[in-house]
């Protein structure tokens, strides 16, 4: 059976390795393959032991692109191209399928991993899709460090100048340099869904129902707020977000982890 390879970051103390297992049991659950699961981080204490872990480095560009980042006000916000090294991974064959932390795997992502291989693969983005613009969404994405390592090649060259370029954004930086090869492919938008802008419905809708899962939806993305433990006990820090509990997600992303982990990594 071909082998999947599935990639995360985690850095500093805004995730748990809560985040890691459950990310890594949903993908599991969902991708009918052999999956090797890496996780770039400064600290594994937690995770469970079949996620592979990648020490997270410090790149000889790390200061230039850091000082760039400063002046955009995006501290931190570039981190991810070191999942695009060549060479990350020595003995690897084939693509990555790579997710950020705040994410719920809810169906099957045989379509994601198979369509149109050999690119750079993104969801557009919501808010930049409505300003005419192409950007990809950072959220989930696929590459192959074989074909695509000029990901991190453009930026250890130039860290300032591909940094302005983005705009201190690393997925306008991923999905235009890709897109400025050929080589980039959208997912398909109602695969990849986003909990506040597809499951909550704008008010007064989300206050009288609680947030509806979309019939397609493989990964929900909970960027901005509400989180996911916010989502699951409800939301009250915003009225444009307000959120009633939401059953579905505490059963995906909390409950089937602990049938299939066992609690103590949940």
């Amino acid at each position: 059976m071909e082998m999947a390879n599935i990639i995360c970051i985690k850095w500093g103390t805004l995730f748990g390795p809560e985040y890691v297992n459950r990310l890594y049991s949903g993908v599991r659950r969902n991708l009918r393959k052999d999956i090797r699961f890496f996780c770039m981080t400064e600290q594994s204490d937690g995770i469970h032991p079949d996620v592979e872990i990648l020490p997270l480095p410090v790149e000889p560009f790390h200061d230039e692109m850091n000082a760039a980042l400063a002046v955009a006000n995006r501290q931190g916000a570039m981190r991810k191209v070191s999942l695009f090294r060549p060479g990350l991974v020595p003995d690897l064959r084939g693509p990555f399928l790579g997710f950020d932390l705040d994410v719920v795997i809810t169906g099957d992502l045989g379509p994601i991993w198979s369509d149109a291989p050999g690119k750079v693969a993104m969801r557009a983005d919501w808010v930049e899709a409505r300003r005419g613009r192409p950007t990809g969404h950072g959220s989930v994405f696929r590459f192959d460090p074989a074909v695509h390592g000029y990901l991190y090649d453009d930026l250890a060259a130039k860290p300032t100048a591909q940094v302005e370029k983005a705009r201190g954004s690393e997925q306008r930086y991923t999905s235009t340099n890709a897109q400025e090869r050929g080589d980039f492919h959208y997912i398909p938008n109602d695969l990849v869904v986003s909990f506040k802008h597809d499951c909550l419905g704008l008010p007064p809708v989300n206050y009288l129902r609680a947030p509806r899962l979309p019939d397609n939806a493989r990964v929900v993305c909970f960027h901005g707020r509400p989180k996911m433990p916010e989502a699951v006990e409800g939301y009250r820090g915003s009225w444009l977000r307000h959120s009633r509990p939401c059953d579905w997600l505490q059963d995906h992303w909390i409950d089937r982890t602990a049938v299939d982990l066992g609690p103590e990594y949940n």
